[in-house]
């Protein structure tokens, strides 16, 4: 039993750190401004070819791993309603992603560097305060669940 709880709070905390690393990365690699429309379509598309796939399984299974870390720590009633919380931030992270980004994602990925319609800078502006909202999100997870195993480790 020590061995499998082990195992599901380090891939809480691996893959909560890898989840949250990757949008902390988007936020300073991706920072539209200052791009003209060509260098953001071209760097946009090219995010959401690399990430568009792995991200939301990656989120899933961090939101799995922190519940099963959730229900690992039912005997400490502070730490599992802290995991529970942080599962949930994952949660709205990945339903921002599905539900606001990738929606912006689609209708970029047809459009042409070489061709922008018009009104790009809004949809692109949407598109990045949706980001802002995801890593918020994120970090408070990944802070909850940081804190619940500091926690743990406390009580040794």
């Amino acid at each position: 039993m020590l061995l499998l709880s082990t195992t599901i709070r380090f891939a809480d905390l691996f893959l909560a750190a890898l989840s949250v690393g990757a949008m902390f990365c988007v936020w300073l690699v991706f920072d539209p401004e200052g791009l003209d429309a060509s260098g953001y379509v071209i760097l946009q598309q090219q995010g959401i070819r690399g990430l568009n796939i792995v991200m939301p399984l990656m989120g899933a299974a961090t939101i799995i791993a922190t519940l099963a870390a959730a229900a690992l720590s039912r005997a400490d009633r502070t730490r599992m309603i802290m995991l529970i919380v942080a599962a949930g931030t994952f949660v709205a992270a990945g339903l921002i992603t599905r539900f606001l980004n990738q929606p912006i994602n689609a209708i970029v990925m047809r459009w042409s560097p070489a061709s922008v319609p018009d009104g790009w800078m809004a949809l692109r502006d949407t598109w990045w305060r949706w980001h802002l909202a995801r890593l918020a999100c994120g970090l408070g997870g990944l802070t909850l669940v940081i804190l619940a195993e500091i926690m743990r480790g406390m009580e040794s």
